[in-house]
C-alpha cells in the first residue's frame, strides 16, 4: 500500500550474505528487530566499505521501548517502528500498482547449491495464491493461524495475505517449541499451522509436559512441505488430532503447489482406490493450469508407466516472474512455457504423479537410477536413525555408488553394517549404501541440508566407513 516491494530476510543470514543481497535488491529501508541488530549492522558496515549506499534503518523495539533507549551498538537508525507508525495519516491514500503483475515482493531461495536466487512475485500472482489457499488449506471462517512458518520462506507461503483476506488472527512467536505449539493452541484455539517437515517431529517428540495436553478437544490442520519422516512420526502426531496435509513446491511457485492430506499405507482394495483419488486430488490446484512429468530435451509427456523417468513442470497462474536481475536463468527455467523444477518424477497409470529426485541429486549407478529420496526413506525409517541424506559416491566399476549421511538418535550406538544390513533388508542391491558416514548434516541458513557440500566430502575422502 506504500507503493514498496517488500522481501522478507532470513534472519540466520551472515552479514556478507546479508550485504550481497542488499545490494542486489538496492533496498531503501530494513526493519530490523532489536534482536538483530548486530547482524544488520555488520551488514551495513560491509556496504559502506564498497561505497553501496545502504538503505535506511527502521529498528522495531522491545515491547513498548523506544528504538533510542536501546543499546544498538550506534547503528543508525532513522526511525524506530513505533514512531515510525505515528506517522500515519488517516487521509493516506493506497499507492496501487500501475499493472496486476508489478512485483509485490522478492523472495530468496533457500540456496541448496549455495548460490541464493531473488525470485519476484507479482501482485497478481501473490493474489490468486492467497485466494487460492483458503480452499487449499480449509481456511474456514475466521481461522487462527500460528506462525511457525518462516516469513521468509516464499513470503510466509503468501498467509500473511490470505489470513487477511479471510480476517483471521495471525499468532506470532519468536521460538518454536513443542510447548509453545500446545499452549498457543489451548490458549488461542489455534486452528492452522505450517513449516518443513521436521516440525512434525517436534510434536511427536514432544515432552511429557506438552503432549499431556493431548489428545487435541479440535482438530489442527498442519501443512508442510518437503520430504516427509518416517510413518511412526506421521501416525502419532494423526494420533495426538493434527491432520497433516503434504505439500510440494518451492520458492518460484510462492510456496507449496500441490497439497494432499497424508494417510497411513492402504491395506485393502477400497483404501488404495480411496488412496489414488487423493493423490489425484492432491495434483489439483485451482490455479496450476498443468502439472506435468516432460523430457526436458523434447518437452514431451513421458508415458504413464510409472518407470519413465521425466522432469516434473508446472505452469499456471502461481508461478514467479522470473529471478531477480538474471534474465538468462530465468528464460531457461521457464523454457517451452513451462517452469522446469529441477525435480525428476515419473507418472503413473493413475495419472499421479511420484518424485523420484532432485535431476543434481539422482545416482547412476551401473546404468541403473537411484533415487536419493527413496534411500533417505529407508534410511529414516530405521529405528535408531533421527536424519539422513544420500549422495553419489565415485567408483571406478560402477560410476557412482550410494553414500548415506547419518545421524543417530541420542544415546543409540548403530554401526555402519547394522544400517547398510537394514537398507539390504528393504531395497536391491545397486540403491544399498556402500558407506555410512555418522555425523551433523551439514545444513544453510534455512535448515535445508547442502548435499554439494556432502559430494565434496565423499569426492575427497578415501576413509568414509563402510
Amino acid at each position: 500500500m506504500a507503493g514498496a516491494v517488500l522481501s522478507a530476510l532470513n534472519t540466520r543470514l551472515d552479514a556478507p550474505t546479508l550485504a550481497l543481497i542488499l545490494e542486489q535488491l538496492e533496498a531503501k529501508l530494513i526493519f530490523v528487530d532489536y534482536q538483530y541488530t548486530d547482524a544488520a549492522l555488520r551488514a551495513l558496515e560491509l556496504l559502506s566499505r564498497k561505497n553501496v549506499s545502504p538503505p535506511h534503518v527502521v529498528v522495531i523495539p522491545e515491547c513498548d521501548k523506544s528504538a533510542s533507549s536501546m543499546d544498538h551498538k550506534h547503528i543508525a537508525s532513522d526511525l524506530d517502528y513505533n514512531c515510525l507508525l505515528e506517522m500515519g495519516r488517516d487521509d493516506f491514500r493506497i499507492i496501487r500498482p500501475s499493472n496486476e503483475c508489478d512485483p509485490i515482493s522478492v523472495s530468496y531461495t533457500s540456496g541448496s547449491t549455495g548460490k541464493p536466487k531473488g525470485v519476484v512475485y507479482s501482485h497478481r500472482a501473490a493474489y490468486l495464491n492467497s485466494m487460492a489457499e483458503i480452499f487449499r488449506f480449509e481456511m474456514r471462517q475466521m481461522p487462527v493461524f500460528l506462525w511457525t512458518v518462516d516469513m521468509f520462506r516464499c513470503n510466509g507461503w503468501c498467509l500473511a495475505w490470505a489470513m487477511a483476506a479471510v480476517g483471521g488472527t495471525n499468532i506470532c512467536l519468536r521460538n518454536v517449541s513443542a510447548e509453545i505449539i500446545f499452549d498457543a493452541i489451548s490458549l488461542h484455539k489455534v486452528t492452522h499451522f505450517c513449516g518443513p517437515p521436521a516440525i512434525l517431529n517436534t510434536i511427536a517428540n514432544a515432552p511429557a509436559t506438552a503432549s499431556s495436553r493431548s489428545p487435541l478437544s479440535r482438530s489442527v490442520n498442519v501443512v508442510v512441505a518437503g520430504s516427509l519422516p518416517n510413518p511412526e512420526i506421521l501416525a502419532k502426531v494423526e494420533g495426538l488430532g493434527f491432520n497433516v496435509y503434504h505439500g510440494y513446491g518451492m520458492t518460484e511457485a510462492l510456496g507449496p503447489a500441490t497439497v494432499r492430506p497424508w494417510k497411513p499405507e492402504p491395506d485393502s482394495p477400497l483404501e488404495i482406490e480411496q488412496e489414488i483419488i487423493r493423490r489425484r486430488e492432491g495434483l489439483h490446484n485451482l490455479l496450476i493450469e498443468g502439472v506435468d512429468v516432460k523430457d526436458p530435451k523434447t518437452m514431451k509427456s513421458v508415458p504413464n508407466d510409472g518407470k519413465t523417468i521425466g522432469e516434473v513442470m508446472f505452469r499456471g497462474n502461481i508461478l514467479m516472474s522470473g529471478y531477480l536481475k538474471s534474465t538468462e536463468t530465468t528464460r531457461e527455467t521457464m523454457k517451452g512455457g513451462w517452469f522446469h523444477t529441477g525435480d525428476l518424477g515419473v507418472r503413473h497409470p493413475s495419472g499421479f504423479v511420484q518424485m523420484k529426485d532432485r535431476a543434481k541429486d539422482i545416482i547412476i549407478s551401473g546404468g541403473e537410477a537411484v533415487s536419493t529420496l527413496e534411500v533417505e526413506a529407508v534410511l529414516l525409517s530405521h529405528p535408531e536413525v533421527s536424519e539422513a541424506a544420500v549422495v553419489g559416491q565415485p567408483d571406478a566399476l560402477l560410476n557412482e555408488v550410494p553414500c548415506a549421511f547419518v545421524r543417530l538418535k541420542e544415546g543409540f550406538g548403530a554401526s555402519a553394517e547394522d544400517i547398510i544390513e537394514f537398507c539390504g533388508d528393504q531395497l536391491p542391491d545397486h540403491m544399498i549404501p556402500k558407506s555410512i558416514v555418522f555425523g551433523e548434516l551439514p545444513v544453510n541458513f534455512s535448515g535445508k541440508v547442502q548435499k554439494f557440500s556432502m559430494r565434496e566430502t565423499v569426492n575427497g575422502s578415501t576413509s568414509l566407513a563402510n
